[in-house]
């Protein structure tokens, strides 16, 4: 699927803000039924180990090849193994306030703008209680979205107690969702299998029966709402004991805040209350439902049996947003300006994802590799006239032909 438009002449090469993949690929080829393929074990925490790939899937056979196809695989991994000696430079050589302190730092400024925010909210004029509303928003969001994604990869601490700590304390009190179930769809899932058909392709943010302004500029106000109902029909699926701790962390989360916003800020009834919470939780939901389909939505897709190698895999089905004060604070780096860096190397932190940006970008385009990056405004006006084909009907298959 090309990324703009349908011109004939780009399926030999997406052209994304002036990048050119240098990586031939063939237009659909209909799609077909994907069997169940189990999940993989998710992201490492070394950056070398970053170059995994799932294991063969059902109808691949023992999952070996003659001739050609296995020396292009022996490439493309070596190409992987190679990038990954290149990141892990820049790693090695960075202080823990590069690998760690920058993001924990800004999820630590966040908590202490709280009191200012509930205080904000106490004015009678509306300028202090818009400044407020801001505050309380911004804060929400960068610590249920990047705090909850770097959590999610453990990217906050090296040590994996402390990181299920910090899962738990940002995916479920902080975000009122299950950090098992959060992290298994997300890492595991979504990362373990980008962009193929039925398991990574971002399918779970589209809403069919919704039209494209419903989609993108009314519905994203009901995530508040959403979020922790998915959330309860999830607690199904993990064991009694973490349903009931994420139960209790839900309320303890939901409660504090709802406490705060009448004994700090004054709001004299529940329902006013109740509003301001959903209208502080949803100040950025639009660009959150926005960068979640805009990066992997609209590129290629693969089967599970017919899908490149972790390197092209990634360098085609993800793309970069550029650079927003707002967003990188609030939704981290690794989401907006790096993804296709942090889907490469997703144990990394925020910071460390754009510190090896340039390596990445570099080393992407000297091997001929797509390195896509598009505006958010562009991706926001092709989801609007395309959203029939992107958001409606089942993605195409993707053949890539001629890698080397």
């Amino acid at each position: 699927m090309p990324l703009e438009d349908g011109d004939p002449a780009r399926r030999r090469g997406q052209r994304v803000n002036g990048e050119v993949s240098g990586t031939p690929w063939l237009g659909v080829t209909g799609s077909s039924p994907l069997p169940g393929t189990p999940a993989p074990d998710g992201s490492g925490t070394e950056v070398m180990a970053e170059g995994w790939e799932p294991g063969p899937a059902p109808g691949d056979g023992d999952g070996t090849t003659k001739g050609p196809p296995r020396r292009a695989g022996q490439h493309e991994e070596a190409l992987m193994s190679e990038l990954s000696e290149l990141v892990q430079k820049v790693v090695k050589s960075s202080s823990w306030w590069e690998r760690h302190g920058v993001d924990v730092s800004i999820l630590t400024c966040s908590f202490l703008l709280l009191p200012a925010g509930f205080l904000c909210l106490r004015s009678a004029q509306a300028i202090p209680f818009l400044v407020g509303v801001l505050i309380l928003g911004v804060v929400h969001h960068t610590l249920t979205v990047k705090g909850s994604h770097l959590a999610s990869h453990n990217a906050l601490t090296e040590s994996k107690s402390w990181g299920k700590v910090w899962a738990i304390f940002f995916i479920e009190i902080c975000s009122a969702f299950t950090a098992e179930q959060g992290t298994y769809n997300h890492v595991k899932i979504h990362h373990g299998y980008t962009n193929i058909i039925g398991l990574g392709d971002s399918s779970t943010w589209k809403v069919p029966f919704l039209n494209r302004y419903v989609y993108m500029f009314i519905a994203p106000l009901a995530v508040p709402i959403i979020t922790p109902l998915v959330a309860l029909d999830l607690l199904r699926n993990v064991e009694w004991k973490a349903a009931l701790r994420t139960l209790c962390c839900m309320f303890l989360g939901l409660y504090c805040h709802y406490w705060l916003l009448l004994h700090i800020s004054g709001f004299q009834s529940p329902w006013s209350t109740l509003l301001c919470m959903l209208l502080t939780r949803s100040l950025l939901a639009h660009p959150y439902i926005h960068v979640n389909i805009f990066q992997h939505i609209g590129l290629p897709m693969f089967a599970a049996d017919r899908k490149p190698k972790r390197i092209h895999l990634m360098s085609l089905g993800v793309l970069n947003l550029p650079r927003n004060a707002l967003l990188d604070w609030s939704f981290g780096h690794s989401l907006i300006s790096c993804h296709v860096e942090h889907h490469l190397f997703p144990s990394l932190s925020d910071n460390m994802c754009l510190k090896i940006k340039p390596v990445v970008s570099q080393y992407l385009k000297q091997k001929k590799l797509p390195y896509n990056e598009d505006t958010y405004t562009s991706r926001l006006r092709i989801f609007l006239q395309r959203y029939e084909e992107l958001m409606v009907h089942a993605p195409p298959i993707t053949e890539l032909v001629g890698i080397q």
